[in-house]
């Protein structure tokens, strides 16, 4: 993008988790994943190295074991200030999420003036990267009705899918598009601001640069 915009950095890091004691009769402890994913996007990462668990340095509750290896997805995340796009980068993907009042009119699946300057930029991105699968998600608050809300969702996805299609002009580059209303929200969907962020549409592909 071409203009200065003032950005909030939220960075959401977790330390590599090479050994878990799993102890008998202890409660398992669930780490914040923060909002719901759609199917498929779940972090992929392995443990980088092998934890012999005969170790002399590990030192275990007697009758203890050791759960397997995980390592523990890093997040960034950038939201601009005022929430209408954001930026998540793990380890192993990129997403852009746009809020649909950037992109759309109200209750419209026809794209603004404005949103091609976003969405060329997410495309530039996606050749940085050099990227050949693309999914983009629509999604909606929880007003109206499932049924509208997938049909909205679906169209706004295939609006932004188009200009990408055009922008990248790569045979290579496949896209998986779906449209799931309500449903993964962000935000709190009882308030007008959390409504507002839940509204969007989601561009996520594999990451291979830093």
């Amino acid at each position: 993008m071409t203009h200065t915009r003032t950005r909030l950095s939220f960075t959401l890091t977790t330390a590599t988790l090479l050994v878990t004691a799993n102890l008998y009769g202890a409660v398992a402890a669930h780490a914040d994943t923060g909002p719901s994913e759609p199917p498929g996007t779940e972090p992929s990462a392995s443990a980088p190295v092998k934890v012999d668990p005969n170790d002399p340095d590990l030192k275990l509750p007697e009758g203890a074991t050791l759960a397997a290896p995980k390592v523990l997805d890093i997040k960034s995340v950038v939201e601009d200030q005022g929430g209408e796009e954001r930026r998540e980068d793990t380890n192993t993907d990129v997403t852009f999420a746009l809020q649909a009042e950037v992109l759309f009119a109200k209750d419209s699946a026809k794209l603004s003036d404005q949103a091609k300057a976003r969405i060329d930029a997410i495309a530039q991105e996606i050749k940085k990267q050099h990227a050949t699968q693309v999914r983009v998600f629509g999604f909606t608050d929880n007003l109206g009705t499932h049924e509208h809300g997938v049909v909205l969702s679906k169209q706004r996805a295939n609006a932004v899918q188009d200009v990408l299609s055009q922008d990248l002009n790569d045979p290579n580059v496949t896209f998986d598009v779906r449209g799931y209303a309500e449903q993964y929200p962000i935000a709190d969907n009882s308030t007008e601001d959390g409504r507002k962020k839940n509204r969007r549409v989601e561009v996520t592909f594999p990451r291979t640069q830093s």
